[in-house]
């Protein structure tokens, strides 16, 4: 059974996600909150799997209750739901480390599969092409004449790099590429030693601050 803290501060968006989650057996909803002061002290009553929060709440907002969680609870799974309206939401919250974002329009079984994957311990990948940070790695130009990249980074590393930013799985890059998944496979673990992080998310997050994508 993987327990769930929600937090939204508009009724209708929780009961919409308690219904979403009602027919999925091994999904439970165990506390809900208004804001984020009341989700942190939800978190530390009923010790969650996954704890699925708004970005924008009153008095408390998603992203302060991810920061103030990191610092108590650095490793409880987090996953805030969004518009993706702001582009310095999303920087932050990578930075602070989230496991993840949902679109607020997201399907059951898109819910169902982002919250399993999520308690055992992945990070789900950026949805969709959305906001500033999307549309500067859709534009970059595919070839990379003039885009600056890390001297670490292979050209194909760096292609490799702006389609995970694009939400694609290994293999859709694969495809996408015309090579092999177990050959892009490679190339993602390359990517992440190379950039000093653990997962796919972060390495987005490094080659924004890079200037790369």
């Amino acid at each position: 059974m993987i327990r769930i803290v929600l937090a939204d501060d508009h009724t209708l968006v929780r009961e919409g996600i308690r219904s979403l989650l009602e027919f999925t057996p091994d999904l439970r909803i165990v506390g809900e909150a208004a804001d984020g002061n009341e989700a942190l002290r939800l978190v530390a009553e009923l010790d969650p799997d996954v704890v699925l929060m708004d970005v924008r709440m009153p008095r408390m907002s998603g992203l302060e209750a991810l920061r103030a969680l990191r610092r108590t609870d650095p490793h409880r799974r987090v996953v805030l739901l969004t518009t993706f309206d702001e582009d310095s939401v999303l920087r932050e919250a990578l930075r602070v480390g989230v496991q993840g974002f949902l679109l607020k329009d997201v399907t059951r079984d898109q819910l169902a599969e982002a919250l399993h994957r999520v308690a055992a311990g992945e990070t789900l990948p950026l949805p969709g092409l959305h906001g500033q940070v999307s549309r500067g790695v859709a534009e970059l130009p595919r070839d990379f004449p003039h885009a600056e990249q890390p001297e670490c980074l292979t050209r194909r590393e760096l292609e490799v790099l702006r389609l995970i930013a694009r939400g694609l799985s290994n293999r859709e890059i694969a495809e996408a590429l015309g090579t092999a998944e177990g050959t892009v496979k490679n190339q993602t673990s390359n990517i992440l030693a190379k950039l000093g992080v653990r997962d796919r998310t972060r390495a987005v997050l490094r080659g924004m601050e890079l200037g790369c994508l």
